[in-house]
């Protein structure tokens, strides 16, 4: 783990599994906008790090990358299996129902969305 000037580490195991020192953020909650080729600096942003914090990380990641991984996989099928489980048992739940049809004006607004889409998709 990376330790920062006063001594503390700022990657922690804690029963989360790799976390921010200090913080609820875990590793792996980094690792889904890394892997989405977010950058660095808007990672870093995004989740309120200081420079340094951001910078142990990124050493920490890069000098146990197989491991991160194996257990960042981990984390998404632990994930997935959660959600099938919650939307099976919501599934059961819900009353079998038709969906509604569109209202006139529901559908008005539908159609200037699609044009205004196509606008902004032109160069």
């Amino acid at each position: 783990m990376e330790a920062l000037s006063n001594g503390q580490s700022t990657v922690v195991r804690t029963s989360r599994g790799l976390s921010i020192a200090g913080t609820r953020i875990t590793l792996y909650a980094l690792l889904d906008y890394l892997h989405a080729d977010w950058p660095p600096k808007l990672v870093q942003d995004w989740f309120n790090l200081t420079d340094q914090q951001m910078s142990d990380i990124l050493t920490y990641l890069a000098a146990h990358r197989d491991e991160v991984e194996a257990e960042y996989q981990q984390v998404l099928r632990q994930a997935d299996v959660n959600r099938q489980y919650w939307e099976a048992r919501n599934h059961e739940r819900e009353p079998s129902r038709a969906p509604t049809p569109a209202s006139p004006e529901q559908e008005a607004l539908r159609a200037k969305l699609r044009i205004w889409k196509a606008q902004l998709r032109q160069p």
